[in-house]
């Protein structure tokens, strides 16, 4: 039986993710009563969010050292504890909770994971960054059929997503991404219109072709790309901020300019925060409505191109994804 198993651990705050984490083994322990324990086969990658937990620079999640990394992965269950009924040995398990990804092994309270159908990776990118795509759109930009929807990093592996669900919910979707590559992606998903930032200018193809007339549009960006959305929101329009990775450096960009009030009070526009953490109580039903959506083969989650094998190639998974040359969603295999 194996004694010991690897676990990615910030020991230190620093610049970036790869500085701040070691790659130590610990022993794997027997569930207690309420506990299961899952070896994990794969595990999700959050570029952003990991940068920043290394620099404690999430405001509503301080961060005490040593502290353990990652949030979301997938496993079989390998040991039950007393008192559990919602798991039984074999079968699958996903976790979403903040320390628990980035591990082969996780002893945990069962509440800490979600039981799902198969250990196939799509169904933790479902369970997360699905769930965090469907809320945005749905709970967060009140989206309704036949609206136009504008969505910002397409191509990524919540952009994406966010387009196929946009497109089962009837609208329009405009889809922004960098590259023929990414393009090609997007409109493969049924893309009505897609810009390519490197090529073309947001701001200039909005006012040619959408003018005034984006319902949603849901920026995780930030920068030029944000107020292009601003300026050409709807009467009644919803911008949601879903991220801002332009500022991921922790200096956001000081913009002289007139408020935003003066942007959207005349439409009746809004502009809204998306903190899926926040949105906890509805996490079960998002969930459900994906994994319904993967068996009807109405979405279909894709996963980078770019292959990482075991813990120790998470922060290379990481850089990846900040690089902006990903196309999909960003993952990890941790079979052994």
């Amino acid at each position: 039986m194996v004694t010991t198993s690897q676990v990615l651990r910030q020991s230190r705050f620093a610049p970036c993710f790869r500085d701040a984490v070691d790659l130590v083994a610990e022993p794997v322990r027997n569930p207690g009563p309420g506990e299961i324990r899952v070896r994990n086969h794969w595990c999700g990658v959050n570029g952003i969010f990991d940068t920043q937990i290394a620099r404690n620079a999430v405001s509503y999640m301080p961060v005490s050292l040593p502290t353990y990394t990652g949030v979301e992965a997938i496993g079989v269950v390998e040991a039950v504890g007393e008192s559990v009924t919602g798991f039984k040995v074999g079968d699958a398990a996903v976790t979403v909770r903040f320390t628990w990804g980035y591990r082969e092994t996780a002893t945990a309270p069962a509440a800490h994971f979600i039981r799902v159908p198969a250990t196939n990776p799509d169904y933790l990118a479902l369970s997360s960054t699905g769930v965090s795509a469907l809320l945005a759109l749905q709970h967060t930009g009140a989206l309704r059929p036949g609206e136009v929807v504008a969505i910002s990093a397409a191509a990524g592996g919540l952009g994406h997503l966010m387009v196929q669900i946009a497109k089962q919910r009837g609208a329009h979707v405009v889809a922004v991404c960098g590259g023929a590559q990414k393009m090609d992606f997007v409109r493969g998903l049924g893309a009505d219109r897609v810009i390519d930032y490197k090529a073309e200018d947001v701001a200039a193809v909005l006012a040619a072709e959408y003018p005034g007339a984006l319902d949603v549009a849901i920026d995780t960006v930030s920068g030029p790309i944000f107020d292009a959305f601003v300026d050409h929101i709807a009467r009644h329009g919803r911008l949601v901020v879903a991220g801002a990775a332009q500022d991921l450096d922790g200096r956001p960009e000081i913009v002289t300019g007139p408020r935003i009030a003066h942007r959207i009070y005349y439409k009746g526009a809004s502009i809204r925060g998306f903190m899926n953490g926040l949105l906890t109580d509805l996490w079960p039903q998002a969930r459900e409505t994906l994994f319904s959506l993967l068996d009807e083969g109405k979405i279909r989650v894709t996963f980078d191109a770019v292959r990482f094998q075991g813990l120790h190639q998470v922060p290379d998974a990481v850089e990846h994804l900040l690089s902006g040359r990903s196309m999909g969603k960003v993952v990890v295999d941790l079979r052994p």
